[in-house]
């Protein structure tokens, strides 16, 4: 499908919970794409997709045990974005989490990185870059 066709801006989103997990240090967290999804090897902040019946902070709970062994404090929308991608339209639900219990675990063989502005990781995922901006825009 060629961008800006019709049936492209038609695509009905997936909404994604997000979470942006902020230590102590003022360092957050970027785990890289699993081997055998899309953009395999990019980095971006942990999360998942909702399924049927769930809230942005229930998915993002569910999400970051499954994939990265923590139970979340409080997480709050922060942003919401859409971002188109050739696979899939997504609408991403970025929260701060400032609180979590568990040892960080990556389940699904990612990596993983504590990471300041500027990012070391390379590359990051398209929609990611955005919110590292928004982050150092925060600090300026």
């Amino acid at each position: 499908m060629r961008p800006g066709t019709v049936a492209e801006t038609l695509r009905t989103p997936v909404d994604v919970a997000v979470g942006i997990l902020v230590d102590g240090q003022g360092r957050f967290l970027l785990t890289s794409r699993p081997p055998g999804k899309v953009y395999a090897g990019f980095w971006e902040f942990p999360g998942g997709k909702l399924e049927p019946g769930e809230t942005v902070e229930q998915a993002l709970r569910r999400e970051l045990q499954e994939e990265i062994g923590v139970t979340i404090g409080e997480a709050p929308v922060w942003r919401v974005e859409e971002f188109d991608y050739p696979h899939a339209r997504v609408r991403l639900h970025f929260c701060r989490v400032r609180q979590w219990s568990g040892d960080l675990v990556m389940h699904e063989g990612q990596e993983m990185s504590w990471e300041r502005l500027p990012v070391r990781c390379a590359p990051l995922l398209p929609a990611t870059e955005p919110v590292v901006q928004w982050l150092a825009d925060e600090l300026h």
